[in-house]
């Protein structure tokens, strides 16, 4: 897949899956991974960057079996910058799609 279509994604597709609960850096890695291929540590600095624009906060899960967990939690501000974000997404795939199919 092109890594320009990736780069605009990415931070849509780490809302949306937030959206559905809290998840931790791999959990989030391995869950879009699964649908596209994106290097490890790519998404870190997109959710470092949703933490200081306060769309998410995060907090610690002690885990069985290692160092604690860092999850991720969308903020009420983060779930409306998703709704906003979706939109303007859709709004422009769909007039892409019309301009690809003339």
């Amino acid at each position: 897949m092109n890594t320009q279509f990736k780069k605009g994604a990415l931070e849509l597709c780490v809302l949306s899956q937030l959206v559905w609960g809290d998840k931790y850096g791999y959990e989030l890695t391995e869950r879009i991974s699964n649908k596209m291929s994106i290097a490890s540590g790519t998404l870190y600095p997109i959710l470092r960057k949703l933490k200081e624009d306060d769309y998410v906060t995060t907090y610690l899960v002690e885990s069985e079996s290692g160092p604690a967990r860092k999850y991720y939690k969308l903020t009420e501000k983060g779930k409306q910058y998703h709704t906003n974000v979706k939109q303007e997404w859709n709004a422009f795939t769909n007039a892409v799609n019309q301009l690809i199919k003339e």
